[in-house]
């Protein structure tokens, strides 16, 4: 009797480690500071006019698919890398613009910060240029 149960269980168990990968994968979530960070803090009534950048919700979304595909988050430099590598796996390192396109396409580019990663010689052309989909949010098209 027990040999008839351990059958099945041999062969849904490593089903079970496949979808544990897929299914059952918690979303990303930002670190957040301890309470007692966070009672530190004080909010301003309103955001200072200068220095604010208001960036539409579609165009937010557009170039949030766009970073999370080029550089996408948790990921991290190889081991021993050095300075440079280390600084071209930071998303603060890049500079990300947006402009509509035609038909509900937004065109989104991603490129290294001039005063980032303090490279010696010529600079690489590091970044790419998406074409999102906002109808159905995917990605069209990738220009490296």
């Amino acid at each position: 009797m027990k040999y008839k149960l351990l059958l099945p269980l041999c062969f849904f168990l490593p089903a079970c480690a496949l979808f544990q990968g897929t299914f059952f994968q918690r979303p990303f979530r930002p670190a957040h500071a301890a309470p007692e960070e966070a009672a530190q803090v004080s909010f301003p009534l309103d955001l200072p006019a200068n220095g604010r950048v208001a960036v539409r919700g579609p165009m937010a979304a557009a170039m949030q698919l766009a970073m999370d595909d080029f550089l996408p988050r948790g990921i991290k430099p190889p081991s021993g890398a050095t300075p440079v590598e280390t600084c071209l796996h930071q998303r603060d390192s890049y500079d990300v613009f947006a402009a509509p396109g035609p038909e509900g396409v937004m065109f989104v580019t991603i490129a290294l910060s001039p005063q980032s990663c303090k490279m010696e010689g010529p600079v690489l052309d590091v970044g790419a240029m998406y074409a999102i989909d906002m109808l159905k949010w995917r990605i069209l098209a990738i220009k490296h």
